[in-house]
């Protein structure tokens, strides 16, 4: 048997590919609970009802693993340096959706690296989580010193931006814990500035009724005509308060994950061949993709906003 430290979790973690590596003392998230309890109240959520479950996991990790002493929290980075053609006959994705489902490969990752620390110490217990449940993921990535909120609500990291993805396991192991990073953001409101719908409606509170990711992913109604004209051919997810980051254009760097590049070089499709598609080709399109999340009704719905968008938008420039 071989007691874990720090150094031998964060050795193994690199081993299987996690790009950044924290450690938080599990305790109550008595604050952060408070401001989701208002974001709630206001109705920010939007249709995400499951947001209002599981209150008392969500403050409290101890209540999924009793004897939970931990968080370790974990980041890979995914981006690569494609970039779009803007080409509006095409409908662009969110980075993030490129390649293969990151829950496919965290999970993966997650699995094998949870085995190994079990067989070093077979007294290690750990619950794991990639935003599939109710923990709060940003919230112990920076308590667990992988870099701080930033104002469009996404963990920055000084080495690499915030183009990563989160992973969290909860253990019954105690750590040396990280120390937690100041806010680097300072007074830049780049991504305020840049969001096309003001769904960023204060620093660090996005307003997820106007958010185009949830639009476009999570929404399952029609897709409001107050928003003509400004969904920019997002048709899954959307990436501007990334993009404009200061931090994310100074240091985004290639992610060593190949499973993260675009799928066939493609980080738009065509709007005609959404519209197009029956349930068959969209299954097998994006049977390894986030995508599929919106499921093909969606999709479709998207990209028909997307068309009547661009006519929107001509119809403006000759009425000018």
């Amino acid at each position: 048997m071989t007691k874990l430290t720090n150094q031998i979790v964060i050795s193994l973690a690199k081993e299987f590919g996690f790009d950044l590596i924290g450690f938080a003392k599990a305790e109550p998230l008595n604050e952060e609970v408070k401001k989701l309890d208002v974001w709630i109240e206001k109705g920010f959520q939007a249709t995400m009802s499951y947001m209002e479950k599981n209150i008392h996991n969500r403050k409290d990790v101890k209540e999924i693993l009793p004897d939970a002493k931990s968080v370790i929290s974990l980041a890979v980075n995914y981006y690569t340096d494609h970039q779009y053609s803007n080409d509006k006959s095409k409908g662009k994705i969110s980075r993030y959706a490129w390649g293969k489902d990151y829950h496919l490969i965290i999970w993966e990752m997650l699995s094998d690296f949870e085995v190994k620390l079990t067989e070093l110490d077979p007294e290690f217990k750990s619950l794991s989580y990639v935003d599939t449940g109710p923990v709060m993921d940003k919230v112990w990535a920076v308590k667990a010193g992988l870099g701080w909120m930033g104002k469009h609500t996404n963990v920055i990291n000084k080495e690499i931006g915030s183009w990563i993805f989160l992973a969290n396991i909860i253990t019954n192991y105690e750590f040396e814990y990280s120390e937690i990073i100041t806010d680097h953001c300072g007074s830049c409101t780049a991504c305020i500035d840049a969001c096309p719908t003001d769904a960023i409606v204060d620093e660090f509170v996005v307003d997820s009724n106007k958010c185009i990711s949830f639009l476009t992913i999570e929404n399952k109604g029609e897709i409001s005509p107050e928003f003509n004209g400004k969904f920019d051919n997002w048709i899954f997810g959307c990436d501007i308060c990334q993009d404009v980051c200061p931090w994310n254009i100074k240091f985004a760097d290639q992610t060593a994950i190949k499973d993260f590049h675009p799928i066939e070089g493609k980080t738009e499709i065509e709007i005609d061949e959404v519209l197009n598609m029956d349930e068959e080709e969209f299954k097998a399109r994006f049977a390894v993709s986030p995508v599929k999340r919106t499921k093909l009704r969606g999709l479709i719905r998207n990209a028909g906003f997307i068309r009547k968008e661009n006519s929107y938008l001509t119809s403006n420039d000759r009425n000018t």
